[in-house]
């Protein structure tokens, strides 16, 4: 059951639809020497804050929200990925200013498509979507095939279009057009997976820091979840990310195989792993 906050809440909300963003002082980062390794030490940071969902979704028109106080699991990857990033580009020499310029660009790059904010429609909505987008821009890649036990398939996306109810920005027929657009691209895209039932062989293989994306088992949607791979003291992989069951950002008490067996609406995950610097240096 998600907890409620509902003080904070009130006060989201009333920040959001100003076009306000809830950004608390930038934290000193404890960097790593690579980006996957600094984004680790940055989900460690933001332990314990709170989940509320769809921070993104109060502005009647579509802008760059940015709020470090709550996170849904979507919110969270970014952010730590977008202050990793920001990190990266000033290791050693911290200036609030010029890193919390880098932070937003960063993240308006990995939230929308091409990096560029045009809409509702814009924002890559679909984690398949996000994953294809970001790995374009040369931020990622998607080692899910190089992993073992995992096959290639294709599925079927239709979820947001036939839940307009829960997307009230798709009332607009011009916009929920844009995404049945989005939805039959992404269906004629095959793509590799592990099936749950196989995690245990690719978890040998699983780095710290890795993205991992949990698959859906229900029809019409690609992806359910997501967080960051983070090797426990028993050596086993587990994850951490922003929780709607217990109400905060956390580290999973049990494995990733675990995790996933014990949940009946997930099917599987896919892997992406954050390049070098100096890759990430030679795109920019």
């Amino acid at each position: 059951m998600v907890k409620l906050f509902t003080s904070f809440f009130i006060l989201l909300l009333s920040l959001a639809v100003s076009g306000q963003s809830v950004v608390p002082n930038l934290p000193l980062i404890a960097g790593g020497s690579t980006p996957a390794e600094t984004a680790i030490n940055v989900g460690r940071q933001l332990l314990g804050k709170p989940y509320v969902c769809a921070t993104l979704d109060y502005n009647s028109t579509e802008r760059l929200v940015v709020n470090l106080n709550a996170f849904d699991c979507t919110t969270y990857l970014e952010s730590v990925l977008a202050l990793s990033l920001a990190y990266h580009d000033q290791p050693g020499k911290w200036q609030p200013a010029q890193f919390d310029q880098a932070f937003r660009a960063y993240l308006t790059r990995l939230r929308y498509r091409n990096g560029k904010i045009d809409g509702y429609a814009s924002r890559l909505h679909y984690f398949s979507d996000w994953l294809r987008d970001n790995e374009q821009k040369g931020f990622l890649t998607d080692v899910t095939g190089e992993l073992p036990g995992s096959m290639w398939v294709a599925k079927p996306i239709s979820y947001m279009s036939t839940a307009i109810d829960r997307y009230p920005h798709l009332s607009d027929p011009a916009t929920l057009k844009q995404m049945q657009l989005t939805e039959s691209h992404l269906s004629r895209q095959s793509f590799w997976f592990i099936p749950k039932k196989n995690i245990r062989l690719a978890e040998s293989q699983l780095r710290e820091g890795d993205i991992i994306m949990l698959t859906a088992a229900r029809p019409g949607l690609d992806m359910k979840h997501v967080g960051l791979a983070v090797r426990q003291p028993s050596g086993r992989i587990h994850l951490m990310h922003a929780s709607s069951d217990q109400g905060e950002v956390v580290i999973t008490r049990y494995p990733l195989s675990d995790y996933l067996l014990w949940h009946k609406r997930l099917s599987g995950v896919r892997v992406a792993r954050l390049r070098s610097k100096e890759v990430l240096t030679a795109r920019d």
